[in-house]
């Protein structure tokens, strides 16, 4: 295969960054007023990939990069259309394994089968171990799922192991074979209800058209995941694109070769980059963005810390599992989108006992105007609360920009 020779086009940081964030929808105005199911979806499709995670001391992370591209929504929309309703489904994402725990269109769910393939291989060590050494427990699950699914893990009859030193969740073996089916593709999440998995076949999960589509070779559907990705970061390093669904280095730099080859990607040079860059050929390029956000820590504007570092020369860390003495900045912070640059960050709790959203503590990047910061942080952060149903804005003093950001609360 040819190397990839660059176009020769430079782009600056600035434009690099403005780039990005319109491919990934902050470069148009939010709705006025609720947003409708189409722009729902449109911010959907955007991404491409929706993480999941438990953490719910704000908000369910995958409601939040929806509403810091579009503002309010009904999150019931949001559940009709991924399953996560005891009630009607009008099914366009599923989950699985695409970044992380992920949701995705329903039509990218094919494109995953190579993983699947490979869940003898690559799922983590627990579910190999029940594939190696209990393939009749897998056998069992797959009858009792096919006989009174949807069902939960505690619905397998199957008693629940003590839990082990070192062992992150109580999962005893009915539901770690239930997840390595899930990971094989063999079932799916057919709905949530608490955020709990309802699984079922996952031929009575998908629409019958995907069910039935042709599985790629593992080349083509690769190359597809990068084409996902380079559209909803629009300007990316190798390894951005390839962590987009979590791609082998190896494969993601043959894919993105290939890519360059047939002209789908353009190589480019971004100033203060050190690694090669590859622009999306229809990626807008914006004079100037005008957004206004508080990020989920898993929104995949941020989610690559590296990428987050290139292109905003912000340093973020998620400290929820860090000892509480040793947190710089707070249990479960957002960064703080204003402009095209990320100016502050704040740690939010949504306190229902006293229906307030709790700020915990909250910071200026260095060399901000932090009166200009607090004055549309303080908007945000009341529109926020409103969304979700918390009628105040409680500050607790903590951080650099506390004092300035008490001015503009009410």
């Amino acid at each position: 295969m040819a190397q990839p020779v660059s176009s020769g086009l430079l782009l600056s940081a600035a434009a690099a960054r403005r780039i990005a964030l319109a491919a990934q929808g902050f470069g148009s105005a939010r709705p006025s007023g609720a947003a409708s199911v189409r722009q729902v979806r449109k911010a959907l499709d955007t991404m491409g990939v929706l993480q999941l995670d438990s953490v719910n001391v704000l908000s369910r992370s995958h409601y939040l990069p929806v509403y810091s591209r579009i503002g309010p929504y009904p999150r019931e929309v949001l559940d009709r259309l991924t399953g996560h309703t005891a009630g009607k489904i009008d099914r366009a994402y599923v989950e699985y394994w695409a970044h992380e725990a992920s949701l995705i269109p329903v039509a990218t769910h094919p494109l995953l089968r190579w993983r699947m393939a490979g869940a003898a291989q690559e799922a983590w060590g627990g579910m190999q171990r029940i594939a190696r050494e209990k393939p009749h427990l897998l056998d069992d699950v797959r009858r009792i799922v096919a006989m009174e699914g949807p069902i939960r893990s505690s619905q397998t009859g199957l008693e629940r192991a003590a839990r082990r030193p070192g062992q992150m969740w109580d999962w005893h073996d009915g539901k770690v074979a239930l997840e390595y089916l899930f990971w094989a593709g063999e079932v799916g999440a057919a709905r949530r209800v608490n955020f709990e998995r309802h699984y079922d076949l996952i031929e009575r999960v998908l629409p019958p058209q995907v069910y039935a589509t042709p599985t790629p070779s593992r080349a083509d559907a690769q190359r597809e995941l990068i084409r996902i990705a380079a559209r909803a970061y629009g300007v990316a390093t190798e390894p951005d694109l390839g962590d987009y669904f979590r791609l082998p280095r190896a494969d993601s730099k043959m894919r993105v070769a290939e890519l360059v080859e047939t002209g789908e990607l353009i190589e480019v040079s971004v100033a203060g980059w050190s690694a090669p860059a590859y622009l999306w050929p229809q990626a807008r390029r914006p004079r100037r963005v005008e957004a206004r956000a508080l990020l989920s820590p898993f929104d995949p504007l941020i989610w690559f810390r590296d990428r987050a570092l290139r292109l905003f020369g912000f340093h973020y860390r998620i400290e929820i599992y860090t000892p509480a003495a040793r947190r710089r900045h707070g249990y479960y912070v957002l960064p703080f989108l204003l402009g095209d640059t990320l100016v502050g960050r704040v740690d939010l709790k949504a306190d229902r006992q006293n229906r307030t959203l709790l700020v915990q503590s909250a910071w200026v990047e260095q060399d901000v105007d932090d009166r200009y910061v607090a004055e549309h942080l303080a908007t945000e952060l009341q529109e926020l609360a409103a969304w979700l149903d918390l009628p105040g804005v409680t500050l607790a003093g903590l951080g650099d920009l506390s004092t300035a950001l008490a001015r503009f609360i009410s």
